[in-house]
């Protein structure tokens, strides 16, 4: 069955985040998103989860290799940065005039 409703994250492209889990967790090095997968709940950070993968020599590139990878990780571990108190905030979202609006818990101010 296909969702019927578009999914609302608390975390967009380009956010500036902290790893609150895993083995990348560090709460004071602040991150930025790069993309992230809605249907999976997963964002792909800067910097965060990196994976090696072995290469094989092809017809494009005669040379194989290792090259090292940004996976995604879940959205639960990673939690946004208030730049005001410098600090990791949760969220609270209010809507006017039709419009939501990301609200931050710990300074009040809206997140952009």
């Amino acid at each position: 069955m296909k969702n019927r409703f578009k999914i609302k994250l608390h975390i967009k492209k380009g956010d500036k985040v902290v790893v609150i889990a895993g083995a990348s967790k560090d709460r004071t090095k602040v991150r930025t998103v790069t993309e992230v997968f809605p249907s999976e709940s997963k964002v792909l950070i800067e910097g965060v989860n990196i994976k090696v993968k072995h290469l094989k020599p092809t017809a494009q590139s005669t040379k194989g290799g290792i090259s090292k990878i940004e996976a995604p990780i879940h959205i639960s571990n990673v939690q946004l940065w208030d730049s005001k108190t410098s600090s990791p905030t949760r969220i609270i979202r209010k809507k006017e005039d039709g419009k939501s609006y990301r609200i931050s818990k710990k300074s009040g101010e809206e997140l952009k």
